[in-house]
């Protein structure tokens, strides 16, 4: 058995380990000085497919997520009889630093010449990421910063933590939390990233280019055993309380517009720059928002915040999803029959929105919001979130995704056919980002977007097939284009409502024929005089009987009593079918 056991460790590649010593509240331990490569873990998993990014036998191997890296070091101590686990956060520091207090361990700066940025580069593009190239630090380690990220064993929740890890080596039963820590920075990535003690996370099923691991090995007496933490999600209940439903409104309503964001209180995350809201209403009777707070959209400060109306008051804003160190750029919300709620959110590998992948998470029965767990899991373009999907009469659910990051790249469409369970990309296109859609009496699907203008006017698309072909025409409307999308949506009395851009500000237009004509059209004013702060793109404005808000990104739903809320970039409007009717 013995001989059996020598003979497989002698054929298959074995990370070189070196041993750090103990500090800093930590036993000693062993690292691989280098980050797994392709030939250490192909002799784990041969059909591990290798890409441009990391071709070589010698490159760290990537697209390997955190379970995968797990299985990896539980194979290697079957291999060797000895016990391998991935870093803890407090392990992995300690060893990059090797003794530095410095950013970087090369000291105030890194080295440019190791630095494998492609600096302002919305495209990823592929560098060599062969092991140890340059020198190591002082324990002997290689690419502690930057080649890819690297797999820690520590969990981490919503809010990423501000101060340095635990000392203690096992502190990686967060409660609550969903996320996988990772650590030192990866190629394309801003250099500021890179330092000892920068901190990020993914979702455990990420499979990036950026993303790879290196082992530790520890003594059999001090190796800990991990379990799957069930993510206690941010709002939470013991269950939908029953709500009495609200008589319909009789006759026309329009309430005096209202921010909906107001500054947390609670210590949450908060930006100079909030936008891109979705809404959906409760099954308790609330109505809830989300948004996305960052100083820069393509920021990977960025968080998707939460606030609530209740009471006709929009509470303070709270955190609501953030996976740490990564962009979150598209968000929607959706309430099933059944009272369950979706969220869909947009997900990067690194600060830019057009790499992203596309993750879901539900609320059931009020209680908690599950993991989120990925529709499509690949970072690219086709996964930019677009507020307002829908509910087909056959129950299917319809999502739209902006095709790419540019404002002529259309928008793509995602359905589920078995209650948001599985998904599929319709691999059409709808002419226009940011796109709303309906379905029509027929069963054919028509949408609206901005940009891609046919003769100076907003296009309309129509498919009779699903959304995988789409027809294209020019809709009576202007075209829209930066800091403004549209919504449009269905009332629950039956006409199309479109809420859009024209040259007095935002208007709303009914269509009783599924979009073939739209015979009323109406500025969303009361008339009287005001100035608002629209936020985001949009700023201060004056609102009279002939000018309403220029720009911003709307969302809407409509509550069982009728009343029609709708979200722009800050500002909340509340009215109703009776109201756009009038006169």
């Amino acid at each position: 058995m013995l001989l059996v056991l020598f003979a497989a460790v002698a054929c298959t590649p074995m990370p070189k380990m070196v041993s750090i010593p103990a500090g800093n509240g930590l036993e000693a331990f062993s690292v691989s000085v280098t980050e797994i490569t392709n030939a250490q873990y192909e002799a784990f998993d041969p059909q591990h497919q290798r890409d441009s990014f990391s071709m070589g036998d010698k490159d760290a191997v990537n697209r390997v997520n955190w379970s995968e890296a797990m299985h990896y070091c539980e194979w290697l101590s079957r291999q060797t009889g000895k016990y391998y686990r991935l870093p803890t956060e407090a392990e992995w520091e300690y060893a990059c630093r090797a003794g530095t207090t410095t950013p970087y361990n090369t000291g105030e700066s890194f080295p440019r010449e190791q630095w494998k940025e492609q600096a302002n580069n919305r495209d990823k593009v592929p560098v060599s990421l062969k092991v140890a190239m340059f020198p190591p630090n002082a324990w002997g380690l290689y690419d502690m910063h930057g080649n890819v990220e690297e797999w820690c064993l520590d969990s981490v929740d919503d809010l990423l933590r501000t101060n340095p890890p635990a000392t203690d080596a096992f502190g990686f039963h967060t409660a609550g939390a969903q996320f996988k820590a990772v650590r030192g920075g990866s190629h394309n990535t801003p250099v500021e990233f890179l330092k000892s003690d920068a901190r990020a996370a993914s979702i455990p099923t990420d499979k990036s280019v950026l993303l790879g691991f290196r082992v530790v090995q520890v003594p059999s007496d001090i190796l800990p055993s991990y379990t799957e933490t069930a993510h206690g999600g941010i709002l939470k209940g013991a269950g939908w309380a029953s709500v009495e439903v609200a008589p319909p409104l009789k006759g026309p309503v329009f309430m005096e517009p209202q921010p909906f964001i107001k500054e947390p209180v609670d210590g949450s995350p908060f930006y100079s720059h909030n936008h891109q809201p979705a809404v959906a209403w409760l099954p308790d009777g609330r109505l809830m928002a989300i948004w996305y707070s960052t100083d820069a959209e393509a920021g990977r400060e960025m968080v998707v915040l939460q606030s609530v109306f209740q009471g006709g008051e929009w509470q303070p804003a709270s955190i609501f999803c953030k996976v740490p160190g990564r962009n979150m750029t598209g968000s929607a919300l959706l309430t099933l029959d059944n009272g369950e709620v979706i969220h869909f959110q947009g997900v990067s590998d690194a600060g830019e929105w057009k790499d992203l992948s596309l993750a879901i998470r539900r609320l059931v029965n009020g209680s908690s919001w599950t993991p989120m767990e990925y529709i499509a899991s690949k970072h690219t373009v086709r996964h930019q979130v677009v507020a307002g999907p829908l509910i087909t009469r056959d129950h299917s659910i319809i999502l739209c995704c902006d095709a790419g990051p540019d404002g002529e790249a259309g928008t793509a469409l995602y359905v589920s056919h078995d209650g948001g369970n599985t998904w599929q990309d319709t691999g059409g296109l709808i002419k226009g980002i940011h796109a709303g859609i309906i379905e029509r009496a027929d069963g054919s699907l028509y949408a609206l977007g901005r940009g891609n203008a046919i003769d100076g006017h907003m296009p309309c698309s129509i498919s009779h097939d699903g959304g995988y072909t789409w027809e294209y025409s020019a809709s009576p409307f202007p075209s829209i284009g930066s800091g403004q999308r549209l919504v449009l949506k269905r009332l629950q009395e039956g006409p199309v409502m479109l809420c859009s851009f024209g040259p007095q500000g935002l208007f709303v237009a009914l269509s009783y024929d599924d979009g073939a004509t739209w015979p009323r059209q109406k500025l969303l004013t009361d008339g009287k005089r005001r100035t608002l702060d629209g936020g985001a793109w949009t700023g201060s404005f004056e609102m009279d009987a002939t000018h309403a808000e220029p720009k911003g990104y709307l969302a809407c739903t409509q509550s069982p009593d009728g009343l029609i809320h709708l979200l722009s970039s800050r500002v909340h409007y509340r009215f109703n079918l009776a109201w756009i009717e009038a006169k």
